[in-house]
């Protein structure tokens, strides 16, 4: 037998090229997954596993038990191409502890995520004195004393002056203590423009309680960081389907006329 022509180098590049399939030209945007899954050690891992292999970064990640004692939901968010995540979801599916993966991307959904900041009340000059003696790997000499640094603090804030400008005019306790309640008063009025409340107040900060949608929150996050912003945690996005609601007449069927005549031709045999 004859045997084939040894192809060139440049009809090897040539051959590769045009039958390589091109890149997937599918828009990146976010999914939401709800994932029914076993209540068992080690799923979420596993669950998580899959999805770094195949290069998703989990933008968040909320897992929680229902109201069946063996059984718990997970709403992953992540933001990839329809068709990558589609794989995703069946291999996940795919898993023995796993019972259900739900895409609600198109799906009409309540999305809450929850939110606790803890705001400074003294002014965002104050800041760095606040968030100042946390933990450090750095050796410290002769660290002050939690009592110590608030009375400093508030020494400070009393006389209206930082530790670097001796020179500003020192203020009067009650101007203080108006200026203390004037950005309480002001956090107060964002919370409630947001739906939120105040669920601590100490000397020197509160703390805000807010549950709304993810963009709400970050712009809620946006408007108290002039105030000083010493902590926050979000818990993540919590989706649920809504349930639809039938309109009267859309399902019902149109009643036959009880008075009317019956044609006899269109009726069945005997």
């Amino acid at each position: 037998m004859d045997l084939p022509r040894s192809r060139s180098a440049e009809e090897a590049v040539t051959n590769i090229l045009y039958n390589t399939p091109p890149p997937s030209l599918q828009p990146f945007k976010k999914h939401v997954l709800n994932c029914l899954v076993q209540n068992e050690p080690g799923v979420l891992s596993r669950v998580s596993g899959i999805l770094a292999g195949r290069g998703f970064n989990i933008d968040s990640l909320v897992v929680c038990r229902t109201e069946i004692r063996d059984l718990s939901r997970m709403c992953i968010v992540l933001n990839g191409q329809d068709g990558v995540v589609e794989q995703a979801r069946r291999q996940l599916e795919d898993l023995v502890p796993v019972w259900a993966v739900l895409d609600y991307t198109q799906t009409r959904t309540i999305a809450r995520e929850l939110l606790l900041v803890k705001v400074s009340i003294l002014g965002p000059e104050y800041l760095d004195d606040q968030l100042a003696g946390g933990p450090s790997h750095d050796p410290r000499e002769a660290e002050p004393s939690k009592m110590e640094r608030e009375t400093v603090l508030a020494h400070n804030f009393e006389t209206g002056a930082q530790p670097d400008s001796p020179q500003t005019p020192p203020i009067t306790p009650s101007q203080a203590l108006l200026l203390k309640h004037q950005h309480l008063q002001s956090i107060h009025t964002l919370a409630d423009q947001f739906g939120g409340k105040i669920v601590d107040v100490s000397e020197h900060s509160v703390i805000v309680e807010l549950t709304a949608k993810t963009a709400r929150v970050e712009a809620f996050l946006s408007l108290v960081k002039p105030y000083g912003v010493l902590e926050a945690a979000r818990t993540g996005l919590m989706v649920m389907p809504r349930t639809p609601i039938t309109r009267p007449g859309e399902d019902e069927d149109i009643p036959l006329d009880a008075g009317g005549a019956v044609d006899a031709s269109l009726l069945p045999p005997g």
